[in-house]
């Protein structure tokens, strides 16, 4: 056995062997892979093997796509069968609300090329004659849907990877993880120790036992999934070709053929999690005993959507285990805090997203960076405040909700609230509808006495539209108070924090007292981070940004660590409000001593209101006069009553997030993870006004950036006002120029100042003018759309800027 590599990949199922060739594909040779018993065992073994390539996020359906294009290419290399079956596959629709989200993807992938479309009953029963149509509305039809052998691929993948120098070790178990102070790994087998300077968490089932090893908590909890095959069917085999796959969500099904006959999987409302106190090491080549009992509604459901199923016997019945996070997505990339270690764990889906987590955690290994965002399967979108108590319930309502309608407004219940600053209860005695951010509860907006303290989830306006325009109205005509926990906050500090930043930083670094916008740049010039910088001191900075971007982040600071700088994450440490409107000022000055009328827009100002001592800001996302007021949590509950008490001689109203993202787009102002993203360029979206390219530094990302700045990007970022009627942009809706889809939206919604619709979107430069004529489909509608460049509130930023 090896004692030695540059990358031990531990775990044998298809995401390391996945992970593995990817590697070799890149030219890393000196990879191994680690499997404690034999290759498949765990769940790839037992898996349906179906593989698809329709998914809510577009990188994710990308990757999908990738996956499914690469087992020709392994064929190929390999000279082995994966058993590929593209037989197709459409999914019913049986309300109006599933047809609705139906009809918002496929519009999402014209904008991706991909050829998806909308069918009619007559059309599914042409697709799927088996299928009972009754009360089926439409559906959604993938040609690209389709089976495999789980186990023919991933020994292709694996033969793939010893093709390009892989070593793979069977029957060795990994017992310990101990880290040199070099950062790299002595993985301790029971064959002997290997030195490696990486380590890649593929382990599956055993991926939680394998991350305490290294001190990791890995939020993925297993789950019992039970699929049947049945004996052979005379309708099905006596086919000219192959039945293809359906997919009933109502059912909560999946079923294709599955040689003479079929095979149907369910996720039932009584799921189970399994191994809840962890994965036993023996466990291995083994099925869970028949659970009929558990997917009985769901079999009688399935009997009356294909009814031929209920005289079909049971060939045989497969119940295993399958790992999910709790979203439902891989966790996937190096983990924040610790150096050299790296998941990719949680893939449930593995033969629709094993190939493309496999190239990107090698783009991320060898290049660096991936080439396309990976934040949906980021492991950092979960913090350390992620318990397994938190993460079984989590998965749980996953698994239930796997065939549920997406809502775009929609606030999943399960584990919350969970974590709740000081004002929750006074938030909640005032009607507070919740949203919850990084696991953080949110004020959504408040609901006014009468109306239901839930918003209804929709494609449409929802319920919360009133509400949102009543906050809206006060922020503009009053003052509206905001709490600022859900921002990211950091301290950077010591004797080199100023050329640390200028480094790590696009932008301009303030002066003490003032502030700064700036981007932050990846190596190749996309966008990672969108910050505000406020200089405290000389060696003292506040940095803020996306709340639930922290792992994120700090992750790039800690890769970016230099001698003589300190970064902290204080971003549960520091807390607040902010105040915006005409009234912002006074409010203000009526709660401290300080001059408030000296403190220009973009000053940082330490002063006390009320008792409490403050970093004060001049500065709001909502476009308005503003401020934001920065305190410890020990004194936030006493700077709301100092600021509720003194502004009700100023029309103070609290408002939510739903009033804050329609305020933010009578500027035109872009969102974190909508707007600004590692998919897009500073160029691209207009954040390039806050790049310094006079200063002294080299800046991260900067010889991109020059680039784009001598030969523009092809497209740009734009505003439109859409002639919509009960709808509004959400993002990804195609734009259309002249028939032909020319662009996407990011990101939309109602502008309640202006009474608008407004949809944000890439463009193609060269067409991008005030005037331009467009058209956007919504939920299926073509809606007429303007270019604007003249924002809605404030034009000339006099109020923003004034006193």
């Amino acid at each position: 056995m090896k004692t030695t590599t540059r990358v031990a990949v531990i775990g044998g199922g298809v995401v390391g062997c996945s992970v593995l060739y990817h590697l070799t594909k890149l030219g890393w040779s000196d990879v191994m892979l680690i499997e404690r018993s034999e290759l498949t065992s765990g769940s790839t073994w037992h898996a349906a093997g179906g593989f698809h390539t329709i998914n809510g996020d577009t990188n994710m359906c990308a990757l999908q796509g990738y996956t499914i294009g690469l087992y020709r290419e392994l064929e190929a290399l390999t000279g082995m069968s994966c058993g590929l079956h593209h037989v197709g596959g459409v999914t019913l629709a049986e309300s109006q609300e599933r047809f609705d989200m139906m009809v918002a993807e496929r519009a999402k992938h014209k904008h991706m090329g991909l050829d998806t479309r909308i069918v009619g009953p007559e059309e599914i029963k042409e697709i799927a004659p088996i299928t009972n149509l009754d009360g089926i509305i439409g559906g959604l039809y993938d040609p690209l849907d389709g089976h495999l052998d789980p186990s023919g691929t991933t020994h292709a993948y694996a033969k793939a990877a010893r093709l390009g120098g892989a070593t793979i070790e069977q029957h060795c178990k990994v017992e310990e993880l101990n880290q040199r102070p070099d950062g790299t790994w002595d993985v301790v087998t029971e064959k002997g120790t290997i030195h490696a300077e990486h380590i890649v968490n593929a382990a599956g089932l055993w991926a939680r036992e394998v991350g305490q090893m290294a001190g990791v908590y890995h939020p993925l909890h297993p789950m019992e999934h039970q699929y049947i095959v049945t004996d052979d069917i005379p309708e099905i085999y006596a086919r000219d070709n192959e039945h293809p796959h359906v997919m009933d969500p109502a059912g909560e099904s999946y079923l294709r053929q599955e040689g003479r006959g079929l095979c149907i999987g369910f996720y039932e409302q009584k799921c189970r999690p399994w191994a809840v106190d962890g994965t036993p090491w023996s466990f291995g080549h083994e099925l869970l005993a028949d659970d009929f009992d558990k997917i009985e509604d769901s079999i009688a459901f399935a009997y009356k959507r294909f009814p031929i199923l209920e005289t079909a016997g049971v060939k045989s019945v497969i119940h295993g285990p399958f790992t999910f996070a709790p979203d439902g997505n891989p966790l996937v990339g190096p983990v924040q805090g610790l150096s050299n270690y790296w998941s990719a764990c949680a893939v449930m889906a593995g033969f629709s997203q094993g190939g493309g987590v496999g190239l990107m955690l090698a783009q991320w290994l060898v290049e660096g960076e991936c080439e396309r965002d990976t934040s949906a399967m980021d492991v950092s979108r979960y913090g350390n405040w992620v318990t397994e108590d938190f993460t079984r319930p989590k998965v749980i309502e996953n698994y239930q909700t796997r065939f549920s309608v997406v809502y775009p407004n929609e606030e999943l219940p399960a584990a919350r609230p969970f974590r709740t600053t000081s004002m929750y209860d006074i938030f909640d005695g005032m009607n507070a509808v919740w949203g919850q951010q990084y696991g953080l509860e949110v004020v959504n907006y408040f609901a006014a006495e009468g109306e239901p303290r839930y918003e209804t989830p929709s494609f449409r306006r929802s319920n919360a539209f009133d509400a949102t325009a009543r906050e809206v109205a006060a922020v503009r005509s009053g003052v509206g108070i905001n709490e600022l926990q859900n921002f990211g906050k950091y301290e950077v500090t010591g004797e080199n924090a100023r050329a640390w930043l200028d480094r790590v930083m696009a932008g301009r670094i303030p002066q003490p007292g003032r502030l700064s916008l700036t981007p932050m740049l990846s190596d190749r010039g996309r966008l990672i981070g969108d910050f505000t910088v406020s200089c405290l001191s000389d060696h003292h900075f506040q940095l803020t940004a996306s709340y639930g971007a922290q792992a994120y982040h700090l992750r790039w600071f800690e890769q970016q660590a230099s001698p003589g700088v300190t970064v902290r994450n204080v971003s549960d440490d520091r807390t607040g409000f902010q105040i915006a409107g005409p009234n912002a000022a006074k409010l203000l000055q009526d709660c401290t001593r300080t001059d408030v009328s000296k403190i220009r827009f973009l000053d940082v100002v330490h002063m006390n209101v009320g008792m409490a001592p403050c970093l004060v800001q001049r500065v709001s996302y909502t476009g308005d006069l503003g401020f934001e007021i920065y305190t410890s949590p020990m004194t936030q509950r006493h700077l709301w009553h100092t600021l509720w008490e003194a502004g009700q001689s100023h029309d103070i109203t609290p408002f939510g997030m739903r009033a804050m993202m329609s305020l933010r787009l009578d500027k035109f102002f872009g969102s974190w993870m909508s707007e600004f993203s590692p998919d897009y360029t500073a160029a691209e979206t207009g954040l390039d006004r806050f790049i310094s390219f006079k200063k002294n530094a080299d800046f991260i990302g900067r010889d991109a950036a020059e680039r784009e700045r001598s030969t523009p990007p092809p497209r740009i970022l734009s505003a439109f006002e859409v002639d919509a009627v009960d709808a509004d942009v959400v993002g990804y809706e195609p734009i259309f120029l002249d028939g032909q889809v020319s662009g996407f939206c990011t990101s939309g919604g109602f502008s309640h100042y202006a009474q608008k619709s407004i949809a944000l979107g890439f463009v193609p430069r060269d067409q991008a003018q005030p005037g331009l004529q467009a058209e956007i489909e919504i939920l299926g509608d073509m809606r007429a759309a303007t270019l604007i460049t003249k924002p809605l509130f404030d034009a000339d930023g006099a109020r923003m800027r004034g006193t």
